[in-house]
């Protein structure tokens, strides 16, 4: 269970208004173990004296500890960065834009979700294509494998086919696997929802994995050639608009 009381303590204290905080990582992917930690994430807004005068603001907030008994690692950007990552082709900001694990949320943010429609191109594969490898590579050079980064590479290369697909983000591997039908994932879920967060693998499995690894990257190489999503996001004009009303304070964001 997600105790959004407690989160809303962090939403209340970070020095910036917050247009939105939802919850990411493995709570968000559907495999959380019963000592993950919570990734806050979201989007701040500095104050447009700081905007427009010599001193520099804090583009990015972070912070990581232990409060009231939950181990937390937040991060929020400010709406101009953020903003700015919607427009490359990252689909981390996507994922907790979009996330459905809301601790605090605004019209804003409403309005940002819908604008994430036109920032979804086909070129976004590459992200996901990029970190399952990052991921693959963590989980070769350890003896004795992990279980997290093996579900990591296999939720995100489930992620880049489905946004091929359908044009929609969706990072939760259990949804994902309803329709992908892969039996060892769910057994993996199972391992890391029972255990502990460095759960470890009989390195024998390795090499089937290996396989599976090869035989979804392909896939996912396939439908982004094969994809009809956009070549380049066309969400610019809305997002600047959105910001000038942000900066100017025509909406409240807290």
């Amino acid at each position: 269970m997600i105790d959004y009381e407690k989160m809303m303590t962090h939403v209340r204290r970070h020095p910036f208004p917050l247009v939105f905080a939802t919850i990411s990582g493995a709570h968000l992917y559907g495999f959380p173990s019963p000592d993950s930690d919570f990734d806050l994430r979201g989007v701040h807004l500095l104050p447009l004296t700081t905007i427009v005068g010599l001193v520099e603001g804090e583009e990015t907030v972070e912070k990581e500890g232990i409060y009231d008994g939950l181990e937390i690692d937040l991060v929020t950007h400010d709406a101009a960065k953020f903003f700015r990552l919607m427009l490359k082709r990252n689909g981390y900001v996507l994922e907790q834009l979009l996330s459905p694990l809301v601790v605090y949320t605004t019209p804003e943010h409403e309005e940002l979700k819908a604008i994430a429609r036109d920032c979804i191109t086909r070129h976004h594969a590459h992200h996901y294509l990029g970190f399952a490898a990052t991921q693959w590579k963590l989980f070769e050079k350890e003896s004795p494998p992990r279980v997290k980064p093996l579900l990591y590479t296999f939720r995100v290369l489930l992620t880049g086919i489905h946004l091929m697909d359908t044009g929609e983000v969706e990072a939760n591997l259990r949804i994902l696997n309803q329709n992908a039908k892969l039996s060892y994932v769910d057994e993996l879920i199972e391992r890391k929802l029972t255990g502990a967060e460095q759960g470890v693998l009989d390195a024998a499995d390795v090499s089937f994995y290996r396989k599976e690894y090869d035989r979804l990257t392909l896939e996912l190489e396939t439908r982004h050639a094969a994809s009809k999503l956009p070549e380049i996001p066309i969400g610019s004009a809305a997002l600047n608009d959105l910001l000038v009303r942000l900066r100017l304070g025509e909406n409240s964001t807290r």
